[in-house]
């Protein structure tokens, strides 16, 4: 087997090797520099089934990585967006190992920065129930919502919520049921929900 190409893709830092005149696939930039990879070289089936290993570590490292610069990530989203790119296991393991190492996966950090986004706009049920689907393990999502959200920032935007759902329309039984239903959907708890409902009564609302 010969390397008959080598040529650079794009832009980036990555390379597509062709083996025999044919498309053998792409390998990094780094991966290129360290196994010194030549226009001529002859190369075995071994050594470049190994080469594509390790190419496959560093590329998932790197693209793990280019994926965290754009925001805050959890281990399970980084793991998801991976497998979507169709890294081997074997690969993404070697580089969340290598992001939580360097301290880039934080899960707690994660959680805290979300609350803090999100906590205008949802109550604390909707917000724990994103964490979950996002991959924050439950005790850390209980945790940080408990330092975080305090019962007074869940009334106040409890209350924002409802004022800008009711318009100034006039309570009745039929609207007091929708009300509760909307706001239970934003993720607010049923006692807080009860609460703000029964201020409406109350000529601050008018």
């Amino acid at each position: 087997m010969i390397i008959t190409e080598i040529k650079k893709v794009g832009k980036g830092e990555r390379y597509s090797i062709f083996i025999d005149g044919i498309f053998n696939g792409t390998l990094e930039a780094e991966t290129m520099v360290r196994e010194k990879l030549k226009t001529g070289e002859e190369i075995s089936p071994e050594r470049l089934t190994q080469i594509k290993l390790e190419n496959g570590k560093l590329a998932a490292f790197s693209r793990a990585l280019s994926y965290i610069e754009k925001g805050l990530r959890t281990e399970k989203q980084l793991r998801d967006y991976l497998r979507e790119k169709g890294y081997l296991e074997e690969s993404i393991d070697e580089a969340i190992g290598k992001l939580s190492e360097y301290g880039y996966i934080d899960d707690r950090l994660f959680a805290e920065s979300y609350i803090r986004t999100y906590m205008q706009r949802k109550g604390r049920l909707k917000l724990k129930f994103e964490l979950l689907t996002k991959g924050v393990e439950p005790d850390v999502a209980e945790e940080a919502l408990d330092d975080i959200l305090e019962e007074d920032d869940s009334l106040e935007t409890c209350r924002k919520l409802l004022k800008k759902y009711l318009k100034s329309r006039e309570m009745d039984a039929k609207l007091r049921a929708k009300a509760y239903a909307h706001l239970a959907g934003k993720g607010f708890e049923s006692d807080v929900i009860s609460r703000v409902l029964n201020e409406v009564k109350d000529e601050s609302w008018n």
